[in-house]
């Protein structure tokens, strides 16, 4: 059983918390820019461990393919990469993504006792502005996770290095968290399989719907800082224009009380998540999104 021990902070690491204010302007806008949580040693690191992920260094595999699985290789050539599972395969990027600083900034903004990794994803988009693959469209992370009971999930985007409009960052839709859905709009397909003028439509839809203006913040992340984003947010990235390639982890996050539930589609296919096909089972029978292989605990407050 993991003690309490285990999610402490230093006194330094509480001077990076989000302040009361931080955490309202997060509730109202869906996206937070953290102070540095990261050191450069840190980011080193990460970059070290990426590129001997890429070269086949998989210190524990997955035990089966999930159906839909990111996981790029070589073969596929100079493309935006995304290779998910990133915290479970690579030990050097476990030890780091999981200190507790991470889960407590998480759990302020999200108003959580616990906060839990539910999936990260490795990212490299390469220099190359013509890349089609380099273009990431406007999407909502739940969207993606309907089998999730939660609706305060977020993500924590780490770039390792300073992050600008130059080399792609991620872009907020302000505010549009708090947007109503469009009934019967099925928004289940993972934006790499669908068109890029439909998702910018249908968040062009979704705003008219919510009478409200589409508010475009790209995020200047400098080097050692996190952005959080709502899971309802809308985001986004463009080209990479640089020189250099855009290195980063997507970290997906979950609140406690989050569990597995059933969803169907308008036409009534389930939904299934990659998690459904490796995570251990609840006494109902259902995936356990609490699974401390693939969804281990960053912060748990003190009872």
């Amino acid at each position: 059983m993991t003690s309490l021990a285990e999610f402490t902070l230093t006194d330094a690491d509480r001077e990076l918390l989000p302040t009361a204010e931080d955490v309202r302007r997060y509730a109202e806008h869906g996206w937070y820019l953290s102070q540095r949580l990261f050191s450069d040693e840190e980011l080193a690191t990460l970059e070290e461990a990426s590129e001997s992920f890429y070269a086949g260094r998989v210190d524990r595999p997955l035990p089966v393919r999930p159906p839909r699985l990111a996981d790029w290789q070589p073969a596929d050539g100079d493309v935006q990469r995304h290779n998910d599972y990133i915290h479970h395969q690579s030990e050097a990027i476990s030890a780091i993504l999981r200190k507790p600083l991470i889960g407590a900034v998480a759990a302020l903004l999200a108003r959580a006792d616990e906060i839990r990794i539910f999936q990260s994803t490795l990212i490299l988009k390469p220099p190359r502005p013509q890349e089609p693959s380099n273009l990431v469209p406007w999407h909502a992370d739940r969207h993606y996770w309907q089998t999730c009971s939660s609706e305060r999930m977020l993500t924590a985007f780490l770039p390792f290095h300073h992050c600008d409009e130059e080399m792609g960052t991620i872009t907020m839709v302000d505010g549009s968290h708090l947007w109503k859905e469009i009934e019967g709009d099925d928004s289940t397909r993972h934006f790499a399989q669908r068109d890029r003028g439909e998702l910018e439509e249908i968040l062009a839809r979704t705003a008219r719907f919510n009478g409200a203006e589409v508010t475009k913040v790209p995020v200047v992340i400098p080097a050692g800082h996190v952005n959080f984003h709502h899971c309802r947010t809308y985001h986004g990235s463009g080209a990479n224009v640089s020189a250099r390639p855009r290195r980063a982890i997507s970290l997906h996050l979950q609140d406690g009380a989050n569990h597995y539930r059933p969803y169907a589609k308008a036409d009534g296919t389930p939904v299934v998540y990659n998690h459904d096909v490796l995570v251990r089972r609840t006494a109902e029978g259902h995936p356990d999104y609490a699974d401390p292989t693939y969804c281990p605990t960053l912060w748990r407050s003190a009872p």
